[in-house]
């Protein structure tokens, strides 16, 4: 036997043979956050890799061919990292984890050039588009991201957002949308204002409670230090001392968007996200969204991240979906 690796003093990668290597993890929280409940993370890692997986006390063994079984090696040491980094292990890593290594060929560690560590859960990125996401929302004023959905966009910015409103480098943090109805209208809804569209701002809530938790939350919004407004209510306000973020901007026009942009004040920094691909608006050649990166991306002090289906950590299928309906414009 010829030791591949040994990463750590819980971990040893042997190879038993051309066909076979064997993984023991000494370390039993370690070993049952990558095994997973029913040992389901383990067959979920035996059928995308190709290889047939035996656990048992402290030992993984895994045979096939001599490629699968390096993509395993490759996948554990992978969720190893992950493992030290965030002390969990979720489904989507088990994909991400082979993903890299049999697509991409090559190192997994720059994905965890990237941590964002909140009170519920640490955020890592997922791919090197997603590390250079969160680079860029840290060092940048202004950071402007284009890409389906699924890709991280907003649930990563309010992830850097909010994180730098706990750690006091910032004194609010402002999350917005425009009110634009997909198919419904907002008259016919019941309540207030913030009543009609607090669900088009759901996908918001939604991040900040499951980074950060209700009930700090609800708190932070009722102080005013996170505010949650549609994008009309940006009108004639200087953004200062906060971290301000305008999502599904393919629905604003480039007037719209202009106005956000030069809300920026003085220890600001602004992010426009938003899907070329999925435009609410009945005239959709209104969206400022893609003229508006065509005209600030030279612009050295803006930053433009565009993402792609590859990019995408939901579902797998989400990933499919998006490259077939690509293909049907491209076939139309």
């Amino acid at each position: 036997m010829s030791e591949i690796s040994n990463l750590d003093q819980n971990l040893s990668i042997k190879k038993i043979d051309k066909d076979t290597i064997n993984v023991q993890i000494s370390n039993n929280e370690m070993l049952m956050s990558i095994v997973g409940q029913f040992d389901q993370n383990l067959k979920d890692l035996a059928k995308l890799t190709s290889t047939n997986i035996f656990f048992r006390g402290n030992s993984i063994t895994c045979k096939g061919k001599r490629q699968n079984t390096e993509a395993f090696s490759e996948a554990i040491k992978f969720l190893i990292n992950k493992y030290f980094l965030t002390k969990i292990i979720e489904k989507e890593d088990i994909l991400l984890a082979v993903k890299k290594n049999i697509e991409q060929k090559e190192s997994n560690v720059k994905s965890f050039q990237q941590l964002i560590k909140t009170p519920r859960k640490s955020v890592i990125a997922r791919s090197e588009k997603q590390s250079d996401y969160i680079k860029a929302l840290k060092e940048n004023d202004i950071v402007m991201s284009l890409g389906p959905a699924g890709t991280g966009k907003s649930f990563l910015a309010v992830s850097v957002g909010v994180t730098m409103l706990m750690e006091k480098k910032i004194e609010r943090v402002i999350l917005s949308r425009p009110a634009v109805e997909a198919g419904e209208k907002l008259g016919f809804l019941p309540g207030d204002m913030k009543e009609k569209v607090d669900p088009y701002l759901r996908p918001l809530y939604d991040a900040l409670y499951e980074l950060f938790g209700a009930d700090k939350i609800d708190k932070k919004i009722e102080s005013g230090e996170i505010e949650i407004a549609p994008l009309a209510f940006m009108r004639g306000r200087t953004l200062k001392n906060c971290f301000a973020i305008l999502d599904e901007a393919q629905n604003a026009t480039e007037t719209q968007i202009k106005m956000f942009l030069t809300r920026i004040g003085e220890n600001s920094k602004l992010v426009v996200n938003g899907d070329p691909s999925q435009i609410d608006l009945i005239n959709k050649s209104q969206s400022g969204l893609i003229r508006s990166k065509n005209i600030l991306k030279h612009l050295k002090e803006i930053k433009v991240i565009e993402f792609d289906h590859n990019d995408v950590v939901r579902h797998p299928l989400v990933s499919k979906i998006i490259r077939a309906y690509q293909n049907k414009s491209a076939d139309d």
